[in-house]
């Protein structure tokens, strides 16, 4: 008999599998326009992004299709949400600004 997998808690309460066995990833995506981008948390970039170009995310059905600008990887949710949150920030949109001027 396998032994149990263990989980840990994050600091919401959630518990957590063991970084080995999930990544997240802190995505940015613009618009075929280049008017808006979508800064979001997920475990797999590819079905998020379909999601988004199906029109099953309400906040950017208006301005799809999107492409994935920028992705960028983390063992913990808590992580990912993090830098979600600095993306989100005043801060962080300027170095949206950049990334975006720099592809």
């Amino acid at each position: 008999m396998d032994p149990p997998i263990l989980f840990k808690a994050n600091f919401g309460g959630e518990a957590e599998p063991p970084s080995s066995l999930i990544m997240y990833y802190v995505y940015i995506l613009l618009n075929e326009a280049k008017t808006r981008t979508y800064t979001g948390v997920t475990d797999d970039v590819n079905k998020r992004l379909a999601e988004h170009n199906a029109g099953k995310v309400k906040s950017s059905l208006p301005y799809r299709p999107y492409k994935v600008i920028h992705i960028e990887s983390f063992e913990t949710l808590s992580e990912a949400r993090r830098k979600e949150k600095y993306y989100k920030s005043a801060t962080g949109r300027r170095k949206l600004k950049e990334i975006l001027f720099e592809a």
